[in-house]
């Protein structure tokens, strides 16, 4: 265990607007040059590649290639390749391959075989001098400086902003709106006395369902990671579509569910969701705007006035990170070192 328990993933978690700072301040030029380069060679279909915290990422990717740009997109399965040797035809499509290491060997495997298929190959990653940066035509380094604790925090929300000033720049957009996040990371991350009172509820949790729709279906499928491999509850993440086709079954009075809605459309697709969750008398933790928060069980608001729906995971992560971390201390456990995990996994 550390010096003391969660110091580092505290640490990592409070630099967050820095970080955020960081990549507006110096790292935007760069991803709108390499947004250029790419925009002029006029991929017809994206594909993104990653894993764990970093295929998260990717599926927020995906929600802002597909409704910003039209660009159609997948998410890879590597093993089609690095298993089954596979060998698809990328003549124009653009991989977009993330990692906070990049030292991953499928990752460096597939987005080889990827370019060696005619693929644009782009990586994200936190270390330009990985493996995976040099094997790729073009890179972005997220900026987020070196990363101890083995939960990802401060990667993930650089990545998100990293992806989001990407595409922007794909459509010839400066990303102006995201300016601010910074100081709303600031006073989001100030209030995280409000979040040990939420941690309180699930101490004793014996598991979690989380849901969201769109932009905040990969902020619940990262904050189910988050919890699972700190706290060691399992935490069910769920898009709100799919929780009513089957799982909702076993929501009950016991297990809570936390649903994080955005202020736009997705959280307008997820409110039948939330109507059949109070209907079956759950204990509903809302994640957003205040007026989505008074209706449920209890909840953290989110300042989303005036803040884009696809700029709302970079904040909405923030209090769900604070709440893993709380909910392992509270349950005298180390956030920092998970058990049996390592900072780079390496599949093949």
């Amino acid at each position: 265990m550390s010096e003391q328990p969660g110091r580092i993933m505290s640490a990592e978690i409070a630099e967050q607007p820095a970080v955020l700072r960081r990549i507006l301040d110096q790292g935007a030029p760069r991803i709108r040059e390499t947004a250029d380069a790419i925009a002029a060679r006029h991929p017809r279909f994206v594909l993104l590649t990653a894993r764990g915290t970093s295929d998260n990422a990717a599926l927020y990717a995906k929600y802002l290639l597909e409704i910003k740009l039209g660009l159609p997109c997948g998410l890879t399965s590597m093993s089609t390749t690095t298993a089954y040797g596979a060998r698809p035809d990328l003549r124009d499509v653009l991989v977009v391959v993330v990692s906070q290491s990049g030292g991953s060997p499928d990752l460096v495997a597939s987005t080889r075989a990827a370019r060696e298929a005619g693929a644009i190959t782009l990586a994200v990653t936190n270390n330009a001098d990985s493996p995976l940066a040099a094997v790729s035509e073009y890179h972005i380094d997220i900026l987020a400086g070196p990363e101890k604790a083995l939960p990802a925090t401060k990667t993930y929300t650089a990545s998100l902003l990293s992806l989001y000033l990407f595409a922007e720049g794909l459509r010839g957009s400066d990303g102006a709106a995201a300016r601010n996040l910074p100081e709303l990371a600031e006073a989001v991350l100030a209030r995280q006395d409000e979040i040990r009172l939420l941690a309180a509820r699930y101490r004793f949790a014996g598991r979690m369902v989380i849901t969201s729709r769109g932009y905040g279906y990969p902020t619940a499928k990262e904050a189910a990671l988050k919890m699972m491999e700190t706290s060691y509850i399992p935490a069910l993440s769920y898009s709100g579509a799919d929780l009513l086709h089957g799982p909702l079954a076993m929501v009950d009075n016991v297990s809570p569910v936390i649903a994080v809605v955005t202020d736009g459309s997705g959280g307008d697709a997820l409110q039948p969701v939330l109507d059949r969750l109070r209907g079956r008398g759950a204990d509903l933790v809302v994640i957003g705007p205040k007026y989505q928060v008074d209706a449920a069980s209890a909840g953290f608001v989110l300042p989303t006035d005036g803040v884009p729906e696809e700029l709302q995971p970079l904040l909405e992560i923030l209090p769900l990170q604070l709440l893993a971390y709380e909910v392992t201390i509270a349950r005298g456990q180390d956030p920092d070192a998970p058990r049996a995990l390592a900072k780079v996994t390496e599949t093949r």
